[in-house]
């Protein structure tokens, strides 16, 4: 059974490698996007407690799976049944080309315009990944990497 855990900076290509893995191996996936947030006009995260729900329900019902996200709060709760990690570390420049150059995430945006509206904002929030100390940065992601003692790899890039 394959159970992958891919994490990293927005941006870094984790959700391009989901699918790509998906396809490959007939995985089904998980965006962590999808439950970590309320559906409101203001961005706000649901309780941990809820999306930890949303979590084990998906991987108590799935065989073979890949999760993906930036979330070191919620990547905690499905690493105990991961098989795998992946963490794409990729630099800051490559991060922003690639949130530039995101086609239209239907899943997560209205439309194209509403994707677009986020940018400068995400752009910005991609520059700190490296100085924040919350539960999407580089020394969060850094910590999950050193904890997991299953098969693990760092990557600098993914071929888009």
């Amino acid at each position: 059974m394959q159970k992958i855990i891919i994490f990293g900076n927005s941006g870094a290509g984790k959700s391009t490698l989901a699918k790509k893995l998906q396809e490959k191996h007939k995985l089904d996936h998980l965006d962590l996007d999808l439950l970590a947030w309320k559906s409101s006009v203001t961005p706000t995260r649901k309780p941990l407690a809820e999306s930890s729900i949303d979590i084990e329900q998906f991987i108590s019902t799935h065989s073979d799976w890949v999760i993906e996200g930036c979330y070191a709060d919620l990547i905690e709760i499905a690493l105990p049944h991961a098989s795998e990690i992946i963490f794409i570390n990729s630099d800051i420049e490559t991060c922003i080309n690639h949130c530039k150059n995101r086609p239209w995430e239907p899943h997560k945006y209205k439309t194209k315009e509403q994707q677009d509206d986020n940018l400068a904002m995400l752009i910005e929030w991609i520059k700190q990944y490296n100085s924040r100390d919350d539960e999407f940065s580089l020394k969060a992601h850094k910590r999950i990497f050193k904890l997991f003692n299953g098969r693990k790899s760092e990557i600098k890039q993914v071929a888009l």
